[in-house]
């Protein structure tokens, strides 16, 4: 009898996290959560940070319960976080400084690299979107700049999985998939970008090498297990960048295109090769990497984050709303009033977002949402439209229609935005899994183990152990009005 395999997958975000188990049986996989816990970045004197040790000590948190829940012994373990945040070990092994969050980035960040190297080049170099301010490689130049300590002290670089992952095991790497999004990587060469390392004057020794997706890097530290109570289980470098893990485990067939919704919506395709030409450059797109080895042509465009903000906002008015209850206020609302392009610059930044939303459409002499329901419905119609503006952009560069969008991802649960994503898109929309980074991350594990021959494969698996659900666009034509209107926002 085959033996069914314990694999823990450690799924963070940029504001919760989750430690879900996951049996393999061989063919279907069954998931439990273990662990759930909130993930917050923290303002100090201008800087945003992630707080890491908190992070660490709630993976540890999931190891416990793995323990305490007798599942008996646990074969492997991965970690899949966002993209382009790290963290800087000095000499012995420490953290050197407090790791920085995205949520820093500026513009003046870019400027500052473009001055020396420019947007057309580096894009030709990384294939990543470089009108995007949270990239590594921004952060990266900005601590040259300001003469940062903890840099010049750095003895490694390491992304966030990777960071989480050394701490668990005392073992250093970069695994593929999150090395792509630093806009610090060479799709040409399937290395660092050491040109841009060099013309930037980083140090180029702080990099450490980059490995496959599905890499075996060591096991639990034996002072974690004695401490938890568990076997030394080994670490598993799955599709790191949480979007890899997801787009993984899509059950799409034909010509679609994938979107993993979260507080960031990324909306690709996949291929063998990267698109480095003007078109694609035009359109925004970034080419990250795929567990097989490959690229996902994708565009980054700001999700849930924005209703993300609002709550915070209403929450610290003392409108206490769940997530369920704010989609209900969405619902009452009048549709399609007013469009706002997410991808302004001012939306990729925390603070005063409902007021962000009211000046926007001020601007733009639409109608002002002021309520709850409006602010809501606001956001998501719009987010909708960026998806469609992103399939028709990658229509272009692929050269080919695209006929559905599958949906993964924690977003899935708002049943009001998907619908509103096949009315937006005008083609079909499936959803599922809702936990698809997670699902992604424990069936790289199983073919790390040996228990599945391939990405082929693993979509099978996935197929076997969800179900998917389908929606069917309709309201073309108050959609098209509204595209229209979104479209010369984006001019």
């Amino acid at each position: 009898m085959r033996k069914t395999r314990n694999m823990i997958a450690f799924d963070l975000g940029a504001s919760n996290g989750r430690a879900i188990l996951g049996q393999f049986d061989g063919e279907r996989l069954a998931m439990t959560e273990l662990h759930r816990f909130e993930n917050n970045y923290v303002e100090m004197k201008g800087i945003f940070y992630w707080d890491i040790p908190y992070l660490y000590s709630q993976l540890k948190q999931g190891l416990l319960a793995f323990r305490k829940g007798d599942y008996g012994e646990l074969d492997s373990f991965g970690i899949d976080t966002w993209g382009v945040d790290y963290g800087l070990l000095d000499r012995n092994g420490h953290l050197a400084g407090v790791p920085r969050s995205y949520r820093l980035g500026v513009q003046a960040d870019i400027d500052a690299v473009t001055e020396r190297i420019s947007a057309d080049v580096l894009y030709g170099r990384s294939g990543i979107d470089t009108g995007l301010t949270f990239n590594t490689l921004y952060q990266l130049y900005r601590r040259k700049r300001e003469g940062d300590a903890a840099l010049e002290m750095a003895d490694k670089l390491l992304l966030t999985p990777d960071l989480l992952g050394y701490f668990l095991t005392g073992e250093a790497g970069t695994e593929y998939t999150i090395a792509t999004t630093t806009q610090l990587y060479n799709p040409t060469t399937r290395d660092w970008d050491w040109e841009t390392i060099r013309e930037l004057d980083l140090p180029g020794h702080i990099f450490t090498p980059i490995q496959p997706s599905g890499t075996i890097r060591g096991r639990l530290r034996p002072a974690v297990c004695q401490e938890l109570g568990v076997n030394p289980a080994v670490f598993v470098a799955v599709g790191s960048h949480d979007t890899a893990s997801s787009v993984a485990a899509i059950p799409g067939r034909g010509s679609f295109a994938f979107c993993s919704s979260g507080t960031f919506s990324l909306v690709g395709v996949e291929t063998d090769r990267p698109y480095l030409g003007v078109q694609a450059a035009g359109e925004g797109f970034s080419n990250e990497g795929t567990v097989q080895g490959g690229f996902r042509p994708l565009k980054n465009i700001v999700g849930l984050w924005i209703v993300q903000e609002c709550r915070r906002e209403w929450q610290r008015a003392g409108l206490r709303l769940t997530w369920d209850e704010i989609v209900s206020e969405a619902r009452k609302a009048p549709p399609l009033r007013s469009v706002i392009d997410t991808g302004s610059p001012e939306f990729y930044a925390g603070g005063g977002m409902a007021e962000k939303i009211r000046d926007f459409c001020r601007r733009t002499g639409q109608a002002v949402p002021e309520t709850v329901g409006e602010t809501a419905r606001c956001a998501y119609e719009s987010l909708a439209l960026q998806y469609r503006a992103a399939v028709e952009g990658l229509e272009k560069i692929k050269g080919g229609r695209i006929d559905t969008m599958n949906i993964v991802g924690g977003g899935i649960n708002n049943r009001l935005l998907n619908q509103m994503a096949a009315d937006a898109a005008g083609r079909p929309v499936v959803t599922g899994p809702v936990e698809g980074s997670a699902m992604g991350n424990l069936l790289t594990q199983a073919m790390a183990l040996g228990e599945i021959a391939g990405l082929a494969e693993l979509r099978e698996a996935v197929r076997a152990s969800v179900e998917v659900e389908t929606w069917e666009p309709r309201s073309a034509g108050e959609w098209e009005d509204a595209y229209e209107k979104l479209r010369t926002f984006q001019k």
